[in-house]
């Protein structure tokens, strides 16, 4: 006959329900992808998505359309903690730079600036030395 097993599992916590009115938005647009992330001020994740978690594939990754779709997600997945207030950082040079911003506006979050932290070389990488034939 099988023992049956009588081992008690302990009770998890009940996950707290963040409450913040204010917080980042991070948008990395690249000319593959946009990727949105919402974090309080502290810099603590509360929501990301990306295209490729919204269904998009392929070149349609990086369209404005696919980043409205993103904001719309992570703007549904932040709804219970009350944010109406964001400060947006864009990274990067895709085409879903402006979507993604438009998109945070139209689905009721108040943009209060817009800063841009795209990385810029200040010399770049040495070339690549004279190809001889």
């Amino acid at each position: 006959m099988a023992e049956i097993n009588t081992t008690i599992l302990p009770k998890r916590k009940k996950k707290v329900k963040k409450s913040v009115k204010r917080g980042q938005a991070h948008i990395q647009a690249t000319y593959n992808n946009t990727i949105v992330s919402i974090c309080d001020q502290n810099g603590n994740v509360l929501a990301t998505s990306s295209a490729g978690m919204c269904g998009f594939k392929g070149p349609k990754k990086s369209t404005p359309y696919a980043a409205s779709i993103i904001v719309k997600n992570v703007v549904e997945k932040i709804k219970e903690t009350g944010m109406s207030e964001v400060e947006v950082f864009l990274k990067g040079v895709g085409s879903g730079r402006e979507g993604a911003v438009r998109a945070l506006h139209a689905n009721g979050l108040n943009v209060l600036s817009i800063k841009d932290e795209t990385p810029i070389p200040h010399n770049g990488c040495r070339p690549p030395k004279i190809r001889r034939v």
